[in-house]
């Protein structure tokens, strides 16, 4: 379920990314590019991970507290980064990293379902 849950996300992001493309400029564009680049291994790495554990309450809680807890990480790391140093693809970058996240963690509950409908 991991490998579809990423291929879909990726499809996704890049679908995303493809739709909004023709009308930014280059540092958008770069701004983008490296919010999927850091978002799809955190976000697939995350459901792996819930995923794995989903049967063993204390591996799911620890799975989903850990992720979340990155997810945050990240996006302050990110937003520290673009005050310090106010490269003009910073702010772009922010904001497609919290829309990417949150665009995959509404895909999470899908793939969840059908895990459970396939292992039934």
């Amino acid at each position: 379920m991991t490998r579809k849950y990423a291929i879909t996300g990726t499809g996704l992001v890049v679908l995303a990314s493809l739709l909004v493309w023709p009308f930014v400029g280059p540092a958008v564009r770069l701004g983008i590019v490296l919010a999927a680049l850091v978002a799809l291994p955190v976000q697939i790495v995350s459901y792996a991970l819930l995923d794995r554990y989903r049967d063993e309450v204390n591996g799911f809680l620890a799975a989903w507290v850990g992720g979340t807890l990155v997810r945050l990480f990240i996006i302050g790391a990110v937003a520290g980064g673009v005050i310090w140093s106010r490269h003009e693809a910073g702010l772009p970058m922010l904001f497609a990293l919290a829309s990417f996240f949150f665009v995959l963690l509404l895909l999470e509950p899908v793939y969840f379902r059908r895990g459970r409908q396939e292992s039934s």
